[in-house]
Order: C-alpha cells, then structure tokens, then sequence
C-alpha cells in the first residue's frame, strides 16, 4: 500500500500529534508483510502461548489507557465499550452452502406457497417437502437448527436419512393472537433452550387477548416455559421465561454430551475475513457460524493468529478436518478442550510484525549517494519512532472501519440506517466497485433492474452478507419494509457494524477539530478519565466521566493522553466547550439533530461510548535494512534501532527495508500507528 488520495484516506483526517517530517514506504506488498498476533486476556500471545508485556500504557499521570477492551484489531467491525453487540447468530449462515443451491431454491417456493394459502386462509394440511438424504449426523444436526431459525414456523422430520419439513401448526395458530414477527421471534426463543432466558411479546392493552395468549402458551409449551403480565412503561405485556432444566425437546444422553463440548484452538488464517473463515468452517464441521465465538475480528489482507472457541466438536474431530481446512487458508493448532465459550473482547491486544518496503524521504527531489540516502532515511526513521514512543499517536479509527472498496462507504450506509431510510441503505449496500468481477457485477445487476433473483444467481457463494440479503429482498420485496426485513436477514453483528462505522467517522472529525481549534493543552470543558477511576475499574460502564474546571486547566491537572471524545450515542455525556456545540452542529448536518440512535425495527441500540484521544505502543523495537529490489526477506529480528548497511559499493537497485514490532491495545489501529510515523496515508 502506498500514499493514497482517494475516499478510504478521506475517512481519516490529516491531523497529527508529533511534528517530525516522516517518510514514505510500501506496506502490505506481501501478505506475510502484515503479522497480526492476538495476545490474550492473561497477556500472552496465542501463536506460542509464551507470555509477552502487556500492551498496557501509562500516561504521565499514571492513568491506564486500555479502555477499550470491548473491541479488537485492524478490521474490526466489533465495537468499542459499551456498544450492544453479540457474535454472529444462525442468520449467517447461507442455508444454500448446506443444502444445495436447488433444494435451498425449492424451500423457498415452499415458504411462499404456504404464505400464499395462510393469506387465502386455506389450511396447509400435511404439505410436506424433502430436503434429501443426510447420512452424517452432524449435516442433519446442522439443517434441522439452520432450517428452523431461518424459518421458525417450519417443523423438520427425520426419516432417517431424510429430512422431511412441513409448517408447523402451533406457529399458524400463536400467529392468529400475535403479529407474526413476534410468533417467529417466540419460536426462535423457543428453539434456542438458553437457559433462564425469557421472551416478551408486545404491550397489550387487552385484558381478554393476553388471557387467550396465556391460555394458548401453557396448553401447548407449560411443560417447558412458565408465563407472567407485567407493567412495562405504564401499559401491560407477556413475559415468557423457560421453567428451570426445561427443554422445547427432549435429547439423547449422546446429544446432551455433544451440545456441552466446547474445543478451543489457535486459528492461523491468510487473506482471509475472520467471519468468511467461521463460515468455511461451520460448513466443513456441520455446525452453524453462532456455535463459534472469538475475542476480536482481524485483517483480511494479512497473516492472522487468534484464539477461537467452537461448540458441539470434540478436539478429535477438529484434528480431523485439520487439512481439509488448510487448503481454504486456514491452519489450526494448540486444539484443546475448554469450559466455556470466548467472548467479544476478551483479549488484551494485538501483536504486529511489519514490513515497509521501498523507502523514500518526503521530498524525493534530492539527488544523494546511496549512503548518503541511507544515513538521511535512517535519521527519519529514528526520529519517527523516537517521537511516537514519547508522544503516542492520535487515536483514530482505520479506514477498514468504514469500507476499503472504492465504492461501498459503510458509514454512509450507517447514516441511512440511522435515519430509517431502509431502501437507500440497501442500494448503498450494493454500491458496485469500479473494476468487473462477479461481485460487482452482480450488484450492478440489482441496482440496474431491481431483481433479486437474478442477482442472488450471479453473486458468488462467498459473499455470505450479499446473498442473504437478497434472498431477503426476493422474498420480502424491494419496497422500504422488504428492505427493513433484508437488513433483518443479517446477524446483529453485521447490522450494527453499519451505524457504528458513522459513528466512527464523526469521532474522527471530533478529534481534529478539538486539536486543531483546541490545540494540544487540556482544556476547560474537555471529558476526562481520572487516575484513581482509572486504576480502580476496567469497566466502562462503572467509570465516572470527569469535566475539567477552569482550576484544573490553569494548574495542569491533566495531560492529553487523559482527554476522552465521545462516540454519538444515547447514553453519552459531551464536552461542555466548544466541542459540545460542534457535535449537535455536526449531526444536525446529516439530519440527525433528533435522533436517539435506536432503530427498533432493526433491534439497534447504540448507547455509545468514551474513546480516548491518543493510543500509544508498546514494546517497539525495529530494524532498517538494505534489499535488492524485489527481494522478498522480511527481515526481522528484535534488535532495538538496529541499522544494517551493506558493505562495499551500493548495487543499482537497492532499496530500504523497515521491520517493526510494537503491541496495542484492542480497538487500536496499527496502520494508524504507521501513519502517524510515516507522516503520510496508507
């Protein structure tokens, strides 16, 4: 990657802490260029398991400065502390990779012909379809629970080794007395067996339809859930909780075994999304995306080692796929039993060992031997490090949050969601790239005609977010609620990644505005974390936000690096200066003066949160080296500012090669951290 003009360096702005001039460089030429390596909660690094420092700075005044845990790494859609995030669910899994593109078409005009005759109010008697034979336990495991969540009023049939499935008769009935969004979100609960969970359908007023909801409730489901009427907000609804070990079906000893295991291991993966490795793997396991959990998302275009969790396979069966998942990209190791599931942010950091290549000064105008070159380049880069290891650097968010393509801008995509502007938020969903691979075909294809079908047909299997969003949009319709129920189709994760990438991009321009009309100084006004907050709690939630009064600005109290913005939110305090002004100004600009950042009908709620302003590194060490051009060494090492020349006369294509390895805190960028030395966009 060299210095860019276009969209993705624009959702960064151009403002930095440190004044040194920088240099320029390739970075990512090859993808063994780019080494991310989680480190865990317990600060050790899953590639060898051998503990490393914590990536935990410390400011001037002693404050920790790892407040974001709730986040993760260079392509991150997780969120920071305190958004309303789960892990990928059921949805995202495309029932074709399963089933077959044909059957999963034939299940389709199957869910519609019942629709059709429910809507002329014929009965569905025994209207069955086969969904084919499955002779491995772990595919019909896998189609029964994808079956069921993607259509809830559905029962599936073993006969063994079909799989039968036809509507269900409860669903038709609890649809007569609820709309039939909550019936399938009942169902859904019903289906999941969480333990001490409950479901409640929505108020209602009418004493005599809640008694026919309770009545119907307990003759069909009282073996397993027990029902209440409670106040919520003034008016009165049905809350559902499951009875204590109760179960919507009764298991096997065998099966009761099999939903208790849980197998951890190292996942090594190359080129590759985090969330399209889940998917190959679910597939090739039998199991759905949700039966995996992990700490953090990490980078397509690099090599990759994190922790993972998957549930329901055993560590023999996961040894077992081993290379039949290697030749998709994926390497995995340290396979272990475990006792739980991870969760969303539950690691420390990340490690990176990089490469930039092909290094050149600024003003690329001087004419210099190559050891004069070297020396000036190699003083750039000591003085570039030196600064930022003081400094820190501005924390912003990388332009992966909001969409590298040259078209797909997925902050603007969050804007449309915010404003409830369902079908301009999908058309920017399927904004086609300049270049004609199939993807961006496919989505020309939509925006060009408006049919679903025939795009579904020309997109690609792996392009697992497109393809259930127009199977949506062909089953629900173009219009604004077929749209609605397109986003619906997505895993909360991936909706919510939409108006948290605007969200980024407004705390962006937040904190270059505050340095450049603010400047480097706390001010009065300014949102802060205080030292003994900060050294008491790891919780966001529990941290009290502190204002900086006209005293403690005169005296000094304290430093930048303690200064906090907020992500827009409905939870959040601002600044009280000029900032404060400049976020209502700033969203009134987009049209959100009003809003509550809650779109109930896409279950989004973002409370928002407190970044701080600057992030720092931590164990840096680097080494600068000549290369013939072309040549592919990463060089290496953990020799601290080591500079190795080469000797005798300098070869006409030699080049300049910077290797760095530092640790960040989660939620913390490393292209932001190599803009900042550099002085230029990555």
């Amino acid at each position: 990657m060299t210095m860019k003009q276009d969209g993705d360096a624009a959702s960064v702005p151009a403002c930095f802490i440190s004044n040194h001039e920088g240099f320029l460089g390739n970075i990512k030429k090859f993808i063994r260029d780019f080494v991310v390596t989680e480190i865990d909660a317990d600060g050790r690094q899953v590639t060898t398991g051998a503990a490393t420092h914590a990536p935990r700075s410390t400011d001037k005044s002693g404050g920790r400065r790892d407040r974001n845990r709730q986040g993760s790494e260079e392509g991150d859609f997780a969120a920071d502390c305190r958004f309303d995030l789960t892990v990928s669910s059921p949805d995202g899994l495309d029932l074709s990779m399963v089933l077959g593109q044909g059957v999963s078409e034939q299940l389709e005009q199957f869910v519609v012909s019942l629709r059709d005759e429910a809507e002329e109010g014929e009965e569905s008697g025994r209207k069955e379809l086969s969904l084919g034979s499955f002779t491995d336990k772990y595919q019909r495991a896998n189609v029964h629970r994808a079956v069921r969540h993607r259509f809830p009023f559905l029962m599936t049939v073993t006969i063994q080794p079909e799989i039968r499935v036809r509507e269900d008769p409860d669903y038709r009935e609890l649809s007569q007395l609820v709309t039939e969004e909550e019936a399938e979100d009942f169902f859904r609960f019903m289906d999941a067996k969480v333990q001490d969970s409950s479901y409640t359908f929505h108020p209602d007023d009418n004493k005599e339809h809640r008694t026919a909801v309770h009545h119907f409730l307990n003759r069909r489901f009282g073996k397993l859930v027990e029902t209440k009427s409670f106040n919520q907000q003034e008016r009165t609804a049905i809350s559902v909780r499951l009875r204590e070990r109760g179960r919507p079906k009764k298991r096997s000893a065998e099966e009761r075994r099999e939903e208790d295991v849980y197998t951890a291991f190292t996942l090594c993966k190359e080129n590759l999304e985090t969330l399209e490795a889940i998917s190959y793997m679910a597939a090739t396991l039998g199991v759905l995306p949700s039966d995996f959990t992990y700490a953090g998302i990490k980078d397509k275009r690099a090599l990759t080692y994190q922790s993972m969790v998957v549930k329901k396979v055993s560590p023999q069966r996961l040894m077992e796929k081993r290379g039949e998942l290697e030749k998709r990209g994926m390497r995995l190791s340290h396979i272990r039993p475990a006792a739980e599931p991870l969760k969303l942010g539950r690691l420390r950091g990340n490690h990176f060992d990089l490469v930039v290549r092909d290094l050149k000064s600024h003003g690329g105008g001087e004419v210099h031997s190559g050891a004069e070159t070297r020396r000036r380049l190699a003083g750039l880069v000591e003085e570039a490090l030196q600064n930022v290891q003081v400094r820190g650097f501005v924390n912003y968010y990388g332009p992966q949050r909001f969409g590298t393509g040259q078209s797909v801008r997925s902050d603007l995509v969050g804007l449309a969601l915010l404003k409830e502007d369902m079908v301009n938020a999908v058309r920017l969903f399927f904004s086609p790239e300049d270049g004609d691979d199939p993807p961006s075909q496919a989505k020309r294809h939509f925006l060009q005609t408006d049919n679903a079908k025939e795009s579904l047909a020309l997109m690609p299997a792996s392009k697992a977010r497109e393809r259930l969003m127009l199977r949506a949009l062909n089953r629900y319709g173009t219009g604004p609620e077929g749209c609605a129920k397109a986003w619906l189709s997505l895993p909360h994760g991936m909706r919510v990644f939409y108006p948290h990438a605007y969200c980024s991009r407004v705390w962006n321009e937040a904190v270059a505005h505050r340095l450049a009309t603010l400047g480097h100084q706390v001010r009065t006004g300014d949102l802060v974390w205080t030292q003994q907050e900060a050294e008491q709690t790891d919780d966001c939630e529990a941290a009290r936000i502190h204002v900086v009064t006209q005293a403690e600005e005169r005296r000094g109290a304290y430093a930048l690096a303690q200064v906090l913005l907020p992500m827009p939110g409905n939870t959040v305090r601002y600044p009280e200066n000029a900032m404060g002004a400049w976020y209502r100004e700033r969203l009134a600009t987009d049209g959100l003066d009003n809003c509550r950042f809650r779109v109930g009908g896409l279950k989004l709620n973002l409370p928002g949160c407190y970044r701080p302003l600057l992030a720092n590194l931590c164990n840096l060490s680097y080494r600068l080296q000549t290369c013939e051009e072309g040549a592919g060494g990463n060089g290496g090492g953990n020799s601290k500012g080591h500079f190795k020349a080469t000797t005798g006369d300098a070869e006409r294509h030699e080049s300049l090669t910077l290797t760095l390895n530092f640790d960040l805190d989660s939620s913390c960028y490393a292209t932001i951290c190599l803009r900042e030395i550099m002085k230029c966009d990555l």
